[in-house]
């Protein structure tokens, strides 16, 4: 019997949501996707992913950082090509952005 080898036939778009949910603010332990700073995942010709995201505040500790661990960990999915993340503050993010679930975790009913 031949054995298939593991791989991930789900859509490429879940594929960085998975990887994006891996990322964290470091002041708040949710990850970003579900902290809404995740504001647009756009798949172009030859599998470029182009994320468009903002951050908490202008001033965050990690502003040089997280766009740059986000581009490399979406770079280290099979299958795409290359990846550029862009960082917005328009619109700002509020908390309002979060999931259910980020603010049930952070208790913020």
């Amino acid at each position: 019997m031949i054995e298939e080898p593991n791989i991930d036939i789900r859509p490429l778009v879940e594929r960085v949501k998975d990887v994006l949910r891996t990322c964290y603010d470091p002041e708040i332990p949710v990850n970003i996707l579900e902290l809404g700073l995740i504001y647009e995942i756009k798949l172009e010709e030859g599998n470029d992913v182009h994320v468009r995201m903002t951050l908490t505040s202008p001033a965050c500790p990690v502003a040089e950082s997280l766009p740059v661990e986000v581009e490399q960990k979406i770079k280290g999915i099979p299958d795409v090509n290359n990846a550029k993340v862009e960082v917005t503050f328009d619109p700002p993010w509020e908390k309002e952005m979060m999931s259910e679930e980020a603010k049930m975790e952070l208790g913020m009913w």
